[in-house]
């Protein structure tokens, strides 16, 4: 199933994509309750994706049989609680995520980064499935992503994958951890190098030169639909999925989930230790093997080197989880902030 959050008359509202249509979640499930040949669990289905996840399992069956009985409902009945996906407007699937972690996972990128910066590659990876907290009030979907001019110094973008916890969890065994991984989506976590490695020569950070912007979506996909591809380990899920990053028409990046040597189930069990995940809750991968310019201009890929700059069309896809196209756009504000 793939969820979506898209704007209706300006309202964000949850939508479940059935072929070329985003069925309304909360109108769907109104009329197939009303109309009455169909078994649901819950009163009713909420308009937002939190309130939605919150809900748990008994929410995400329905909508499981919402989307069955849409899709055998008369025309008339459909066209009355849905809409043509063209032409629609997605945010991001998790508009308002209750917190946001990202994680380092795939050792390609770490190592090259290293070698790259001419150090050796740190033993602590094999360790730890490191992570960092980022901007959770930053998140965007598809479509304009709004930058400043000190954002532009060596302005990056980095292909990964990210999932949202479904359900409340604390200690989680990543043997277990699965089970509370609502579905995957496709996250750019955009950056500025130049303000980025100013600020963690303070060993603090990556604060300005990452809370600007993080896009996620078209959709979130849940784990059922994923299964062909998915394999199961004692570490948690691996995902064969191929992720790619075309720049102004240009192929940039190529990568595959399932090279994460860290598995989403291990990070959970990490960021859980102590501490309580939420349904809402978004953890990224990290930047997958050549997923950003700072990992290729460094390799010598492109030299010149290659940065974004006002105008460029990024487009970072997943096989299954769709196409995640945002345009950089250059905001001009009057401030003091200097490097």
């Amino acid at each position: 199933m793939k969820l979506v959050t898209y704007l209706d008359n300006a309202a964000e509202r949850l939508g479940i994509l059935a072929a070329d249509r985003i069925i309304d979640c909360a109108r769907a499930h109104e009329k197939a309750r009303e109309l009455g040949n169909t078994r649901l669990t819950c009163d009713a289905l909420p308009s937002d994706m939190l309130t939605f996840l919150r809900m748990g399992d008994a929410a995400m069956q329905d909508a499981r049989t919402v989307m069955s009985w849409f899709l055998v409902a008369d025309t008339s009945t459909q066209h009355s609680v849905s809409m043509q996906q063209e032409g629609a407007t997605l945010c991001s699937p998790v508009p308002h995520p209750t917190s946001m972690r990202d994680g380092y996972a795939f050792r390609q990128h770490v190592e090259a980064a290293r070698r790259n910066r001419g150090v050796e590659m740190i033993p602590e990876f094999d360790m730890i499935p490191i992570f960092y907290f980022t901007n959770h009030q930053a998140v965007s979907g598809p479509g304009d992503v709004h930058v400043q001019d000190l954002h532009l110094g060596k302005l990056d973008f980095e292909l990964e994958c990210a999932i949202v916890i479904g359900k409340q969890g604390r200690n989680i065994k990543a043997a277990d951890a699965d089970a509370y991984v609502a579905g995957l989506m496709v996250m750019n976590d955009w950056s500025a190098r130049d303000l980025q490695m100013l600020e963690m020569k303070l060993n603090l950070g990556p604060a300005k030169g990452k809370d600007f912007a993080t896009t996620l979506g078209p959709w979130l996909v849940t784990l059922d639909d994923l299964a062909d591809v998915t394999t199961t380990t004692p570490t948690g899920n691996q995902y064969d999925l191929e992720m790619t990053t075309v720049i102004n028409g240009n192929k940039v990046s190529r990568g595959n989930v399932k090279d994460m040597t860290w598995t989403f189930a291990q990070i959970i069990e990490r960021a859980s230790y102590g501490v309580t995940l939420y349904p809402g809750d978004v953890i990224g991968s990290g930047t997958c093997g050549t997923g950003c310019f700072l990992e290729l201009n460094g390799s010598k890929v492109y030299d010149p080197a290659w940065w974004l700059k006002p105008g460029d069309v990024v487009t970072c896809t997943i096989d299954r989880l769709g196409a995640l196209e945002n345009t950089v756009v250059l905001d001009t504000v009057d401030t003091n902030l200097t490097m």
